[in-house]
């Protein structure tokens, strides 16, 4: 039996992608985020907590806050992957990196829905 051999044009092809939608969502959001700001009046923190407490950008900020955290998961990974050889070392820091994405991850959902 013949072991299947991963090669090809299709390999990592996800993760690329993957960083360059994030990467676009992320672009996006800080373009709404400047014209908000920018069309926006004196910036105070009673115009601040109004902005995030009404329409959509508490999605759009939760939304932002996911795709970094995607694009910093996949960044992340393939520097460990890279450069960290000793499979235990990689594998501890690896979950280190998972476990502060998804406390950042709770933070963020605590800071904008108040939960």
């Amino acid at each position: 039996m013949v072991g299947k051999v991963i090669v090809g044009a299709h390999y990592g092809l996800r993760d690329w992608l993957a960083q360059r939608i994030t990467a676009v969502v992320m672009a996006g959001c800080t373009l709404v985020f400047l014209g908000v700001l920018l069309a926006g009046g004196p910036l105070t923190y009673a115009s601040w907590k109004a902005l995030f407490t009404k329409g959509p950008m508490p999605f759009i900020a939760l939304l932002f806050a996911v795709s970094a955290l995607i694009h910093a998961w996949i960044g992340m990974r393939d520097i460990l992957m890279d450069y960290i050889k000793p499979v235990a070392l990689r594998l501890a820091l690896e979950v280190f990196v998972i476990l502060w994405l998804v406390g950042c991850a709770g933070w963020t959902v605590r800071i904008l829905w108040r939960l």
